[in-house]
C-alpha cells in the first residue's frame, strides 16, 4: 500500500472516530435492540418477520404470534396456511411464514431448537441473510458485528465510510474502519438517527449533531 493510501486510510479513521465520538455524546454506550423479544428465537423470527417492515409493526404482530406459537417446536408444526394469516401485516408474510417454518424445522433438527451463534451455520437457516444473522450474534451472543441494513447502508454512503450497495461490501469495508467494540454500537445509533433526523425522505440536516462532520450536510456551516 502507498503512502498517499496509508494517509487515506489514516484520515479516513480519523474522520470515523470523530463521527463515533459525536454519536455516543448524543445517544451514549447504551445497548438497545428495537424488536421485542425475551430469547434467541424469538428474535430470529422477529427479524425474519421485519424484512420491508417496521419494527413498531412487526412487535404488533409478535405480540400475539410468540403467545399463540410458544416455542420453536410449535412453529416448526405449525400450519402455513394459519401462520399466514397471523403474519399478513407484516408484508411479504407468504414467503416469511415458509421461511419461519422452514427454519423452526432446521433449529429442531440440527439444533434442538437452539439457535447457532455461528454465522456460517445461522446463514444455512432459511430466510437468514447476514444482516439477521449478525442481529442474533450482535444482541444474543454479544460477538462485535455489523448489521447492514436500509439506514446503515444509506448513512454510511452519506458519512462517506463507504460508496458501494452491496451490504455485505459494506459490513466488511465498516468492519476495517470502525474500532470492533462500536461494531454494535453503531448500527444502534445510526437507526436512531436515521428515524429522527436523517430521515431518507427529508433529512434535518440543519438540526444534524454531525453536520459539522458530515460530507454530504446540505447546510452550509
Amino acid at each position: 500500500m502507498g503512502r498517499n493510501s496509508l494517509k487515506e486510510k489514516a484520515k479516513q479513521r480519523e474522520h470515523a472516530c470523530k463521527v463515533l465520538e459525536l454519536l455516543v455524546g448524543e445517544y451514549t454506550k447504551e445497548y438497545r435492540c428495537y424488536l421485542n423479544h425475551e430469547n434467541a428465537w424469538q428474535l430470529l423470527f422477529a427479524t425474519i418477520l421485519s424484512a420491508q417492515c417496521t419494527d413498531a409493526r412487526v412487535n404488533i404482530v409478535t405480540a400475539d404470534l410468540f403467545q399463540k406459537y410458544p416455542d420453536v417446536e410449535s412453529f416448526a408444526s405449525a400450519d402455513l396456511k394459519e401462520l399466514e394469516e397471523e403474519i399478513r401485516p407484516t408484508g411479504f408474510y407468504h414467503n416469511k411464514a415458509k421461511n419461519i417454518i422452514g427454519c423452526a424445522r432446521m433449529l429442531m433438527e440440527k439444533y434442538g431448537g437452539e439457535v447457532p451463534s455461528d454465522i456460517d451455520e445461522l446463514v444455512q437457516l432459511p430466510g437468514v441473510g447476514r444482516k439477521t444473522a449478525n442481529v442474533i450474534r450482535g444482541n444474543i451472543y454479544h460477538e462485535p458485528s455489523i448489521v447492514v441494513d436500509t439506514h446503515v447502508k444509506r448513512i454510511s454512503k452519506k458519512l462517506g465510510f463507504t460508496a458501494s450497495d452491496d451490504p455485505e461490501k459494506i459490513e466488511f469495508e465498516l468492519m476495517e474502519l470502525l474500532p470492533e467494540e462500536y461494531w454494535i454500537l453503531y448500527n444502534i445509533h445510526i437507526i436512531q438517527l436515521g428515524r429522527t433526523i436523517c430521515t431518507a425522505r427529508s433529512p434535518k440536516c440543519g438540526e444534524c449533531f454531525l453536520k459539522a462532520v458530515c460530507p454530504s450536510c446540505e447546510v452550509k456551516q
